[in-house]
């Protein structure tokens, strides 16, 4: 999830306390026409039908800063009848926070209510060491959604996956849980398990699964050499110094490979985003110059932009990004921002289409208390807003299952007794079978990858393909052993 938001302990800012005031301001267009002689005038029949224009803006501009009288009656009779026939006895208290949460959760997914508890939870997600299962959730149709798990947590090595609909917890219903309340359900000592119903696409009935709760330490970015010259780095979320880490990661990977990398896969698959600074910080380290990303809402600093300076700690190097549906809000910056600029090719399949942003307002009566209010759209940097769309990769490559097959033959040529040589300077035997043994050992661990992960597999097929085309030597051959069209009259069947 992006969140941008001011520190929840300051006292509100002044432009908060403005907006009600400016949202309902306006202007009206008075007196003007286009030039014209003195002796004509404006014809009466336009004086009079302009009148009622004018008359219906004021009426609206006047409704629009009075209270709806009628919805409030309706509501404080709602709160009556509750207090007087409902079977247990409900404080104001209650039923007014209710209300309040209702009327943010009616939104959409992410606007919510904050208490204080709430405004710690909060600086746990982006602290990134909390207690739990590990996985990023969202409401839909009154259940819990998983966005994605997080790697290397309880709730991923239990099998959840992105999409599932979590409908029971400890066999109690989450129907009518807000979202905070299902997560802090969800929390616990370190080693208590809890059983979770899931719902998921393609099973024809619900699914148990029991996690033990565990301290979630969240290591957002690692790296790995795939190949001789191909790097890896992987991003599960998008903390503050996510971005700073990249680079390490980055520069790490260029020094294990004697200062140069042929290609990179940045893997964002099944990250749910994070803080939005850090993701810009990330495109960042790929491109030299132009937008990043930029946010409209209502609100005057709702209105954000964000480019690129000069450095490239990349270098260039030809990249390729993973996506997938568990892929969200600042993944998709990342991933739409590099696909905008031609920096990266987009490999896998749709990312998620969380295309808003979060800002948390406290309250001016509390501070304690606050709204997380979605205020702001964000778009690439072509203009595309991916708000329940997503990003749509260049190369799909669905989640697969690869088994591999065995050749029939591993004869070759070279293998068949008395087999000619081809003429080329050849290096001593000891160093053709050191290649051999390579060759086969790359070959096995290619296929050993395709196994794992299909999906990286075919990333790095691309990479390759990119390095290749960048690298290409596009000279003609220099020398010919003989006339071509002496070799023409001579050939026999091959």
């Amino acid at each position: 999830m992006t969140k941008s938001f001011p520190t929840s302990r300051q006292p509100m800012p002044q432009w908060v306390k403005a907006t009600v005031l400016a949202l309902a301001s306006g202007f009206a267009l008075q007196g003007w026409s286009a030039p014209v002689d003195q002796e004509e005038k404006p014809a009466p029949a336009a004086i009079e039908s302009a009148k009622p224009a004018a008359d219906a803006k004021a009426a609206e501009e006047e409704k629009k800063g009075k209270l709806p009288l009628e919805e409030l009656r309706t509501f404080t009779e709602v709160m009556q009848r509750i207090k007087s026939a409902y079977v247990e006895d409900v404080d104001d208290k209650t039923l007014l926070d209710n209300a309040i949460q209702g009327m943010l959760s009616g939104l959409d997914p992410h606007s919510a209510y904050l208490k204080p508890d709430d405004f710690k939870e909060l600086e746990i997600n982006t602290s990134g060491k909390f207690g739990g299962l590990g996985i990023e959730v969202g409401m839909e149709d009154g259940f819990i959604k998983v966005i994605s798990p997080i790697d290397d947590t309880p709730a991923q090595k239990a099998g959840i996956q992105p999409g599932d609909l979590i409908i029971k917890l400890d066999d109690a219903s989450v129907k009518g849980m807000s979202l905070m309340e299902s997560v802090d359900k969800m929390r616990g000592k370190p080693g208590e398990p809890i059983k979770l119903t899931i719902v998921r696409e393609g099973s024809p009935k619900p699914i148990d699964l029991v996690v033990k709760r565990d301290i979630i330490k969240v290591q957002s970015v690692k790296s790995r050499v795939l190949e001789d010259g191909y790097g890896y780095i992987r991003m599960s979320q998008f903390q503050s110094d996510s971005d700073k880490e990249v680079v390490e990661h980055l520069n790490k990977l260029k020094k294990s490979q004697n200062g140069k990398l042929n290609g990179l896969v940045l893997d964002l698959r099944n990250n749910p985003g994070g803080v939005l600074q850090a993701a810009v910080g990330v495109v960042d380290a790929f491109i030299k110059e132009g937008l990043i990303v930029y946010t409209k809402g209502r609100i005057p600093n709702s209105h954000l932009s964000f480019k690129a300076d000069k450095d490239d700690p990349s270098d260039g190097i030809p990249l390729v990004v993973l996506i997938n549906g568990g892929s969200a809000s600042a993944s998709e910056i990342v991933a739409g921002a590099l696909q905008d600029h031609h920096r990266a090719v987009l490999v896998g399949t749709e990312s998620f289409g969380k295309g808003s942003v979060q800002t948390v307002l406290p309250l001016s009566i509390d501070n304690e208390k606050g709204l997380k209010l979605t205020t702001a759209l964000y778009y690439t940097p072509k203009g595309r807003s991916i708000q329940a769309e997503g990003i749509k990769p260049d190369i799909v490559v669905p989640r697969a299952k690869v088994t591999p097959v065995e050749s029939v033959s591993g004869y070759k040529e070279a293998d068949l007794q008395g087999h000619l040589t081809n003429g080329n300077k050849q290096a001593e035997k000891g160093k053709q079978d050191k290649g051999k043994q390579d060759k086969g050992k790359q070959k096995d661990e290619s296929g050993s990858l395709a196994e794992q992960d299909y999906q990286l597999s075919q990333a790095l097929n691309v990479l390759k393909g990119m390095h290749i085309n960048t690298t290409w030597d596009k000279k003609k051959p220099t020398a010919i052993a003989e006339d071509p069209k002496e070799t023409m009259k001579t050939a026999t069947t091959l």
